[in-house]
């Protein structure tokens, strides 16, 4: 059993950086084991950094806690600029069991072993860290999306009650939420159109349908930007539960309703990785193999290559 993790990090236009990201997580350990990488981009629109890797247990804790030891001492969130929410340097970072070579890995022992990675970094960096999802004592469910709806800056003046760490923001950090998740797809629909207000409409439809309890529109969060740099808008969505919503059938609603605000869709893409099994369903999405995680058990990476 291996773990995947998919890090949210608070850069996005630090080139150096993401070079050094794509050394460490290239680095074998003493035992010669390496991660696996399916996906490590950066946006200057949104000033991000999504990256995903898999392995051993062991391995990617250690290779995670390098990255902090790298990125941390260049994010300074009081200076960041860019379109997408954040509330920390290390914004989010999901764990999740998939099936690999080596030992069987439980919830249990994947939680143990998140609950000590995260007190030592909260520890060593002065750092807030809230655990969601599966890896959550009960406490947080509800409160994580006021969490993030006030931004860093409002996180700055606020008294915290995170899982682990001191009750206050970190000044250039902030704070993580971390835990183990079930899979989702993580996908954007650009747009070419400048007009704001298209992306924002669409993203605000879909999450009025999913509050409707609409099926169609199951476990979606979208969101409206603006691409400077590439001059277009963009619908940013996460499908949470992919089993349930396919990606495909989103993006063809999408592009309906563009075209009745007289837009069209420019592009679509994958962000971090997808499983196997939703490959089916997500034939509008441009996905590299490396994206694709194999949960059908007859299926091995290199069928996927």
């Amino acid at each position: 059993m291996n773990v995947l993790t998919v890090p949210n990090w608070s850069f996005g236009r630090d080139r150096d950086l993401l070079m050094r990201f794509e050394e460490v997580l290239a680095t074998p350990n003493d035992e010669g084991e390496t991660l696996t990488v399916h996906y490590l981009q950066g946006d200057i629109d949104h000033n991000r950094t999504v990256s995903a890797f898999s392995g051993p247990m062991d391995l990617v804790f250690s290779r995670l806690e390098w990255l902090c030891e790298e990125a941390f001492p260049r994010i300074d969130l009081t200076r960041h600029v860019g379109v997408h929410p954040r509330i920390g340097a290390l914004d989010v970072c999901p764990m999740v069991l998939i099936p690999g070579p080596g030992p069987a890995v439980s919830l249990p022992e994947l939680n143990e072993r998140i609950e000590r990675w995260a007190s030592s970094i909260a520890r060593r960096f002065d750092l807030p860290i809230y655990l969601y999802e599966k890896s959550e004592r009960g406490r947080h469910e509800a409160d994580l999306p006021s969490l993030r709806r006030g931004g860093f800056g409002a996180l700055l003046e606020r008294e915290l009650d995170p899982d682990l760490g001191p009750p206050r923001a970190h000044e250039r950090l902030g704070v993580t939420v971390m835990g183990a998740r079930d899979f989702l797809i993580a996908m954007n629909v650009n747009l070419a159109t400048e007009d704001l207000d298209v992306a924002r409409r669409i993203a605000r439809t879909i999450r009025e349908r999913r509050a409707e309890g609409d099926p169609d529109f199951l476990g979606i969060r979208a969101l409206g930007f603006y691409l400077r740099s590439q001059a277009c808008t963009q619908v940013s969505l996460n499908l949470t539960l992919p089993d349930l919503t396919a990606p495909d059938s989103v993006i063809e609603w999408i592009e309906l309703e563009a075209g009745k605000r007289g837009a069209t869709v420019a592009r679509t893409e994958l962000i971090g990785v997808i499983r196997d099994l939703d490959l089916p369903r997500a034939t509008r999405l441009k996905i590299d193999p490396r994206q694709i995680v194999p949960m059908s058990p007859h299926v091995s990476s290199s069928d996927l290559a």
